[in-house]
């Protein structure tokens, strides 16, 4: 151990250039060498970093072995550098649970939401941005579990946080087609058709303020949300969200 560190803002500024493009392979690459420095030079905290990155690339990337490791690995890492009740705990839990929900395990995902919950509430103000993520990430799980009353009210916390954020229009509008997926879970697609039109066309709504930037993010969510809308019918919808995607993506490639 050498008393070096990683560049982190250095590492976090290469990463959003290649997320930014849709390039998760080259995001890969790049948090791959850079997890070798952390581990090389003795720098838990960067790994910590680097490996709190990993979990949402390879999760983008579907790549549920690496995924799920690098949630592993970061979980175990917390107690080790002394951060056990801070914020950056807290997004840990968040970002393992929503790994592990991802790929079919939504009560061991629920048990790492509970234990971001406890940091979250505690250390946040009820305003912050990262209270919709944990909010939003735990109704899924719930609602995976069919616990649908609690999905429902972790939904509506999640979204009142949302309100509250610049820009908040794009989680709004991912959570109100989880919310529509979740009617038509609890209740069966015929019976929740008014109520999953209703949130369509909140979301619909939300995406297609113009103030929103056209960014890198905007054609993530763009990309996101296309297929629920596919999924339910609303074909011109996706079609445009997904072209709104790849006309941005197109446009970061070229600078």
């Amino acid at each position: 151990m050498n008393g070096s560190a990683i560049p982190v803002m250095r590492v976090r500024d290469k990463l959003d250039a290649y997320t930014d493009k849709k390039d998760y392979d080259g995001a890969a690459r790049h948090l791959e060498y850079w997890l070798g420095e952390a581990r090389e030079c003795g720098d838990i905290r960067g790994e910590f970093f680097v490996l709190n990155e990993m979990m949402g690339v390879f999760r983008k990337k579907g790549d549920r072995e690496r995924a799920v490791a690098s949630a592993d690995e970061a979980v175990a890492l917390i107690p080790g550098i002394g951060n056990g009740e801070t914020e950056a705990a807290g997004t840990a839990y968040v970002n393992a649970g929503t790994v592990y929900d991802c790929f079919g395990e939504p009560q061991r995902a629920l048990e790492r939401f509970e234990e971001a919950r406890k940091i979250y509430e505690k250390v946040l103000d009820a305003g912050d941005a990262r209270l919709d993520g944990l909010y939003n990430n735990m109704a899924l799980a719930l609602a995976d579990l069919k616990r649908f009353d609690e999905a429902y009210a972790n939904y509506e916390k999640a979204l009142e946080v949302m309100k509250l954020q610049p820009y908040g229009q794009l989680e709004q509008a991912i959570t109100y087609l989880n919310m529509a997926n979740a009617a038509e879970a609890a209740k069966g697609i015929e019976a929740a058709e008014e109520e999953i039109a209703k949130y369509l066309q909140t979301a619909e709504d939300l995406l297609a303020d113009p103030e929103i930037p056209r960014n890198g993010y905007y054609a993530f969510v763009c990309e996101k949300c296309a297929p629920t809308f596919k999924y339910y019918g609303w074909f011109i919808t996706s079609a445009d969200l997904q072209s709104e995607a790849d006309r941005i993506y197109s446009r970061n490639q070229e600078k």
